[in-house]
């Protein structure tokens, strides 16, 4: 699993990037300030950092700074949004910049692109107490390997990958089985209710009325409070 530094000083920000995160399976250690941070940095290793450059004590570029010779990737989160700012993080060897008013779903493609950059691979997916391995192709709950057929897996990895978000019942064929899905087809329904067996995701793995199913509760939008 990889561990993300979120150094952010708005604790609602902070919160909904530390849950979106372990959402997608990553592990997130929060910061509210750049001698924090600092400390965690001394103290951790991490495979990304994402920064607020208005922070206390030290803002996002000194930081930047005492990050780089540690080799660990940066994204800047803020609400600078002037492109002179932009250029000086990017310079200074930040990988990407993102304004505040970001949306989740942008978030964790920029992370898992930059963590891709680095050679750092996305293996492991979690859900609760639900990993999956996706070059072993193992599942696990609470560390005991779950038997699951190949489409089960498949079917596993597409509702980990996308945590909080409603999937129509023909994207889900389309990415699992290809194709279009058939008409008064239950090939989905009928695997998702294996699946939520096997996992106990009864409560987890819900129905959405006449689109699909959604793991998870709903994912929030960017105009949406923390």
């Amino acid at each position: 699993m990889y561990k993300i530094l979120a150094v952010e000083d708005n604790p609602s920000i902070l919160n909904l990037i530390r849950m979106s995160l372990e959402r997608a399976g990553y592990s997130c250690v929060c910061a509210q300030d750049g001698l924090q941070a600092v400390d965690l940095l001394e103290e951790q290793t991490f495979d990304l950092a994402l920064l607020d450059i208005m922070l206390p004590d030290l803002d996002g570029y000194e930081l930047l700074e005492y990050i780089r010779p540690l080799k660990i990737p940066v994204i800047f989160l803020t609400a600078k949004a002037d492109v002179k700012d932009k250029v000086k993080g990017l310079h200074l060897g930040a990988e990407d910049y993102l304004g505040k008013l970001f949306e989740i779903l942008e978030l964790l493609a920029r992370v898992e692109t930059v963590l891709r950059r680095y050679g750092k691979e996305k293996r492991m997916l979690r859900f609760g107490d639900v990993e999956a391995d996706i070059l072993s192709r193992v599942a696990l709950k609470n560390g005991i390997p779950v038997k699951l057929t190949a489409k089960e897996f498949d079917l596993l990895l597409l509702f980990l990958e996308n945590p909080g978000i409603a999937l129509f019942r023909d994207r889900i064929y389309q990415q699992v089985w290809g194709g279009d899905l058939p008409e008064d087809s239950r090939t989905v329904d009928l695997h998702v209710q294996r699946l939520r067996k096997k996992l106990s995701w009864e409560s987890s793995l819900t129905a959405v009325y006449k689109i699909g199913y959604r793991l998870g509760t709903p994912m929030k939008r960017k105009d949406e409070k923390a």
